[in-house]
């Protein structure tokens, strides 16, 4: 009864309660100007589908799946992309946090830190004026981790993954580094090593904070639209195009 619940609510609220007026639309169009109807169904199906974690997951887990999570690391830095944080907002030892995909990437680094001693680079700067400064905020939560604050590297500056890239380098550079262990989304890791090798670092990718399941079963929750599944389809076509646009500039 549960699960009739959820599928009934997700075309009663939206986004899946716009695919419905939009069908209702096309059906009045029909009995009017069919040639139109046409084209509002088809802009109609392509929104629906897009809304629905069938697509957005295949989408995402194209990209999570491209680099495996290695079982040893090659390295002598593990270095962290931001992902976005907020300011201002109340935290156990300060102000500001990061975003969810940031702060799995930040567990992810204190736990390879904890078991193999290498330091911690956190690359992200404040992106927007009512952002939080990535790096400086990831710096006083390492430290409330544990982790010793002369194994703590930060940028505060980049605004963007070619900016983490080109950074990272001189920073690496300064301190004698040369093989970086990159720590992203799964999805944020194709983009993220064409940008590194762009700036002539070889990095070994260790993947986390993943969306799609790794065991896919076909079931009418797919088929269900969701603001989840819109933002997730969004994330990963900007990923799509933003790996594009780092092949051809590169």
């Amino acid at each position: 009864m549960i699960y009739i619940i959820k599928f009934v609510y997700s075309f009663v609220l939206p986004p899946g309660l716009f695919i419905l007026l939009l069908l209702g639309l096309v059906i009045w169009l029909w009995k009017k100007n069919r040639r139109p109807a046409l084209i509002l169904l088809g802009v109609t199906l392509l929104m629906y589908f897009s809304m629905t974690p069938l697509v957005s997951d295949a989408l995402i887990g194209g990209l999570e799946r491209k680099y495996p999570q290695p079982d040893t690391l090659q390295g002598d830095v593990i270095v962290v992309l931001g992902g976005g944080a907020s300011s201002g907002t109340p935290d156990i030892d300060g102000e500001g946090n990061l975003y969810g995909s940031a702060a799995n990437r930040l567990i992810t680094a204190v736990r390879l830190h904890k078991f193999s001693g290498l330091p911690i680079l956190f690359s992200g700067g404040q992106v927007f004026s009512d952002s939080g400064n990535e790096a400086d905020i990831a710096k006083r939560q390492l430290l409330g981790l544990g982790v010793p604050e002369e194994d703590i590297l930060t940028d505060n500056q980049s605004l963007n993954t070619e900016q983490n890239a080109v950074n990272t380098a001189a920073i690496l550079q300064e301190k004698g580094l040369k093989r970086p262990v990159l720590v992203t989304s799964g999805f944020h890791m194709p983009r993220s090593m064409q940008h590194f090798k762009n700036a002539g670092l070889t990095a070994q990718a260790f993947p986390t904070d993943y969306i799609a399941s790794a065991e896919f079963s076909l079931q009418p929750s797919k088929f269900t639209p969701s603001p989840g599944a819109i933002s997730t389809t969004g994330t990963a076509l900007k990923e799509y195009l933003g790996l594009l646009v780092a092949h051809l500039f590169n």
